[in-house]
């Protein structure tokens, strides 16, 4: 009895090192996958947030692994500048891919905005992405995502913005073990996606609908603010 109850862990062991399904560093983050549910290894919290068309990053909790922007990249001309609203709070951003992140309080609780930036050549097409972040919202009339988004294109200090919008049941995309993440319902994004001097920069913006629907203008006056850095 006791030597076949030594055999079945060594087994389940085994079968551990060898299938990523068990977790551990071979685990890498379905694509798709947003920041918010890649919790955990933080190599597979950055590798979460490369839009379409972005190469992979390894998946590993050693944060040297990870290939961050080059150094200097969007900065100067290259960057972009802007006005946070003043009731935003801004946290210190969790991935290096990140060049800010806010909270933004509202009615409905709280949302959240970030800026991310891939750096030279990297990113993707601005409609690609839009697309992307509309097929996380699931429509209640069974519409195509895609469909039900809004999308308009301005210029705002000599940068071209794609502005985005859908509503939904949020699900952010994927978690890290390949399953669908918890569907938010009765939420919204507000999105921009800016034309930096090397690449584009992607403001999303996403909470409850209540509360990005009260914060709309001042999403609207930031990304107005936008100007080369």
């Amino acid at each position: 009895m006791h030597s076949n109850r030594t055999l079945a862990l060594w087994i389940c062991a085994l079968a551990c090192i060898i299938l990523p399904a068990c977790g551990g560093p071979g685990t890498e983050s379905a694509p798709g996958a947003e920041p918010e549910q890649a919790a955990g290894d933080p190599a597979a919290q950055q590798a979460a947030e490369l839009p379409a068309g972005h190469p992979p990053v390894p998946s590993s909790s050693a944060e040297s692994l990870i290939v961050p922007p080059p150094p200097g990249s969007g900065s100067g001309a290259a960057g972009l500048v802007w006005q946070a609203p003043a009731d935003w709070v801004a946290e210190t951003p969790s991935s290096a891919m990140r060049r800010a992140q806010y909270r933004v309080p509202g009615p409905g609780g709280d949302g959240e905005l970030v800026v991310f930036y891939f750096g030279p050549g990297q990113g993707g097409d601005a409609m690609a992405n839009a697309e992307r972040w509309a097929n996380q919202f699931r429509q209640p009339d069974g519409r195509s995502p895609v469909e039900a988004m809004k999308t308009e294109r301005i210029e705002v200090g000599g940068v071209p913005v794609l502005l985005t919008e859908v509503r939904g049941t949020y699900s952010g995309g994927m978690t890290m073990m390949g399953g669908p993440s918890a569907e938010l319902e009765d939420h919204m994004l507000l999105g921009a996606i800016a034309e930096g001097g090397d690449a584009n920069w992607f403001f999303k913006f996403t909470g409850p609908r209540a509360t990005v629907e009260t914060q709309r203008q001042a999403f609207r006056s930031m990304i107005e603010s936008l100007g080369r850095g």
